[in-house]
């Protein structure tokens, strides 16, 4: 399939042109003429008293050179009160929030309030107080105000860019530094609901800055965990320079929804950009040594190992050797070494590029894991009995597993090297192994081994020449992995889902009408940990946006369901039929997602990435009521050369 260039937004972006701006009149009132700007009027009057005042501005400054990990500031209280909650009455009455969700955050966001010059006298009557703050936000006085404490130089007062947000019950933003075109200060002020209780911290919704460490390669990356929290508090306000390589931040998942008392992290939010052309002080953008996060995120590469030179590469047949039967018959269900079995998995991918093949593993290693895994989340904090919605981010990394990032590409648990160094030997006797020991073997015996690879081999078509494998463990409300697109060329990944299904959670029980009832839980996508792969985009498109991890989409053949090409094994070997129905209707919501798949126990992912797409796991929520576990290979494949001297 061909594909296009992607360029991409790691934080929330305000779109000034979207329609929906204000609930109560329409886009087509808005006027080109503009309205008078108040930025000549003195705005001190609507600041809190003495923010001005030299003795604060030279404590704040004091304070923002000695903060860590990196330089920011908090003033307690920013406006008048009175101002700030006419500011809230009239962004919940009168402006709309639209849901905007990509790999990296679910928010809900208005448009860019920038846009407001644009409003004709009749929509200006129903926001003067947000625009009396906005004004006063970008007035020379409160510009001055950040140059002085933070030392970061001419500041634009004509090109603003802000945006309320709304965090509910869900919503969170995940690690990256800011860094796009000329911004230059990044803000944030607190608007948190319900206003006379206060925001608790165990609500979730906490900025986080994480300190950073000089990566192999010399590059500042964040480190894995925050150094620091901020939780939200009513009419505090937090700024910072945004700096390439350091300026890492996050906002925790909020875990208490709006039915709770109307709870929602509210907050108004943007950026004071580099003075622009024409302004005092403007200086053309040079180059940045560092590369920001985003530009980071489409540099990443896989550690791939080689086979032995002494064993020859299979080449793709129809059957396997007995030697080969014989070491998968210790992992694998015995249907999918059925040569009838591997002929039609065959057939199926090379027809459509992906298959998800269910009840993978052989009955006693799927039982072990069932149950181990589950108690293992259980014992680290993780199950659905936790103490709080969101652990601490020591649980489940330590032991047998420890903590993966950088957090500004992914985060997520893998297992630590074993001590002995040498090769675990393979045993039947799964029973008594230790949950931990099993997943191992996947990693380090399955995966890698050559009769895996003659496996694949048959059921591709291809021929793998060299592999990854890595067992991960994403905790909920901790882990995810953000979109990444380094490959050069087309790879074949393979991904063994190991999570185990939550009772009344991932059934879909028949109701009394004889319905059946919606799914909940991991197959719903209501907790994330899906499994996405993305076509480039435009640079004018907004990038990895998809609707939810719960739809269809079906491109060249790709039906990314809930198990869609999903093959059932039974005795007979038959596969499931793939319904189409659904995603033939959003065909025509080209959202770029090629391919969605839900966590499942037990089973098989297979998917051919063409170079240049993109992927991801999705964010797994807190509400999720344990771990998404899996075996994630990948591998460089080669092309088979027939007899006849033509490539196949």
């Amino acid at each position: 399939m061909t594909h296009r260039t992607h360029q991409r937004s790691p934080s929330p972006q305000p779109d000034p042109s979207e329609p929906g701006l204000l609930k109560r009149l329409k886009s087509s009132h808005i006027s080109g003429t503009g309205a008078a700007s108040s930025a000549t009027v003195d705005p001190t009057p609507h600041f809190a008293p003495d923010l001005f005042g030299p003795s604060n501005i030279h404590r704040l400054h004091t304070e923002y050179d000695a903060s860590a990990p990196f330089k920011h500031a908090v003033v307690d209280k920013l406006f008048q009160d009175d101002l700030l909650q006419r500011v809230k009455d009239e962004a919940l009455a009168e402006l709309s929030f639209s849901e905007k969700e990509t790999d990296i955050y679910k928010v809900y966001q208005t448009g860019d309030l920038a846009s407001l010059n644009f409003l004709d006298l009749q929509q200006i009557a129903l926001l003067p107080s947000l625009l009396t703050l906005r004004d006063a936000l970008y007035s020379p006085m409160f510009r001055s105000f950040l140059r002085a404490v933070t030392g970061c130089g001419p500041l634009s007062g004509t090109k603003q860019d802000m945006s309320i947000v709304s965090y509910r019950k869900g919503c969170h933003l995940l690690n990256h530094d800011d860094v796009i075109g000329s911004r230059r200060v990044s803000y944030i002020l607190y608007m948190p609901l319900p206003h006379y209780q206060g925001w608790q911290r165990e609500w979730g919704g906490a900025l986080e800055l994480y300190p950073v460490r000089s990566s192999p390669d010399g590059v500042p990356e964040p480190e894995a965990v925050p150094s620091k929290s901020i939780p939200p508090v009513w009419n505090q306000f937090v700024f910072f320079e945004v700096q390439p390589g350091h300026s890492f931040h996050s906002v925790e998942e909020v875990v208490v929804g709006e039915s709770e008392d109307g709870r929602q992290r509210l907050s108004i939010s943007g950026w004071f950009h580099a003075a622009q052309p024409g302004e005092e002080g403007y200086q053309p953008e040079h180059e940045p040594e560092l590369k920001s996060s985003r530009e980071q995120l489409v540099s990443t590469q896989t550690d791939f190992r080689t086979y032995p030179e002494n064993i020859e590469p299979p080449l793709p047949s129809d059957s396997l050797t007995e030697d080969h039967v014989s070491f998968l018959s210790e992992f694998l269900n015995p249907v999918y070494l059925q040569t009838r079995t591997m002929k039609a998995l065959a057939s199926r991918f090379v027809e459509e590029s992906s298959l998800e093949l269910h009840s993978f593993l052989c009955a006693p290693l799927a039982d072990k894991l069932r149950v181990g895994l589950k108690d293992k989340d259980d014992a680290d904090g993780l199950g659905p009995s936790r103490p709080t919605r969101i652990p601490p981010h020591s649980a489940g990394a330590e032991g047998a597993w420890e903590l993966r990032g950088p957090p500004h590409k992914w985060r997520y648990c893998t297992l630590r090297a074993p001590g002995g160094g040498g090769r675990m030997a393979v045993s039947p006797r799964w029973a008594h192994t230790d949950p931990d020991d099993a997943v191992r073997s996947l990693q380090d015996e399955l995966l890698p081994s050559p009769a895996f690879r003659a496996w694949l081999a048959c059921v591709s078509n291809l021929l793998p020449m060299r592999y990854s494998a890595e067992a991960r463990r994403f905790r909920p409300g901790l882990d995810y992995t953000l979109a990444t697109s380094e490959a050069k060329d087309t790879r074949l990944d393979v991904v063994l889902g190991l999570t185990p299904q939550i009772e009344g959670h991932d059934t879909a029980p028949a109701s009394g009408s004889g319905e059946e009832e919606p799914l909940r839980g991991w197959q719903s996508g209501e907790w994330g940990a899906w499994e996405c792969y993305m076509a480039p985009h435009d640079e004018e498109d907004d990038p990895a946006v998809y609707r939810s991890g719960s739809h269809k989409k079906k491109v060249n053949g790709v039906n990314g369901t809930n198990g869609a090409n999903g093959h059932v094994a039974n005795e007979e070997a038959e596969m499931a039929d793939v319904d189409d129905e659904d995603a033939d209707e959003d065909e025509e919501e080209d959202d770029g997602t090629l391919l969605t798949v839900q966590p499942g126990f037990n089973r098989l992912l297979l998917v051919l990435r063409d170079e240049g797409v993109m992927r991801f796991v999705k964010y797994v929520s807190a509400a999720a009521e344990g771990s998404r576990w899996d075996i994630c290979g990948e591998f460089e494949i080669g092309m088979v050369q027939e007899e006849s001297g033509d490539e196949s």
